[in-house]
């Protein structure tokens, strides 16, 4: 028997996932995390980017974050982010846009906060892309 370790993936406005998982893969701040059962607890932050959540039956789920938090505890992972939606139901067109908005703005360069917001929604739009193609290449395959 496999073993499974609980995964909730929670945003501000909603529960977007909450089932069992043989693994977990997330964007930490320094890097790829692999999160298996039995791994060590911790905490850490996350980038804008990807979480896949392989479940049980070989089946693999991805979700896309703009930052936040992830808990590791021995019987739970837990995935807490401004905002979450499954790969599936990103926009690709409303990513394109607002990455170029982003792009533009830093070209334009005005004050430093405006700046500052730019960079970050740019880091978002990219994110929001890339799960993206993730999504993509997993499909091929």
């Amino acid at each position: 028997m496999t073993q499974t370790i609980r995964v909730d993936i929670v945003s501000a406005e909603a529960a977007i996932f909450s089932g069992e998982a043989t693994m977990v893969v997330a964007t930490g701040e320094l890097g790829e995390l692999g999160i298996t059962p039995r791994h060590a607890p911790l905490i850490t932050r996350l980038k804008p980017g990807h979480v896949d959540v392989l479940l049980e039956n070989g089946e693999r789920q991805q979700f896309y974050v703009s930052g936040g938090m992830l808990e590791v505890q021995p019987q739970v992972i837990t995935v807490l982010a401004d905002t979450a939606a499954r790969a599936a139901d990103l926009d690709e067109a409303a990513a394109r846009q607002a990455k170029k908005e982003a792009e533009d703005a830093l070209a334009n360069r005005s004050d430093a906060l405006e700046i500052g917001e730019a960079q970050a929604k740019l880091a978002e739009a990219m994110a929001q892309l890339q799960a993206l193609e993730r999504l993509r290449k997993n499909l091929k395959h």
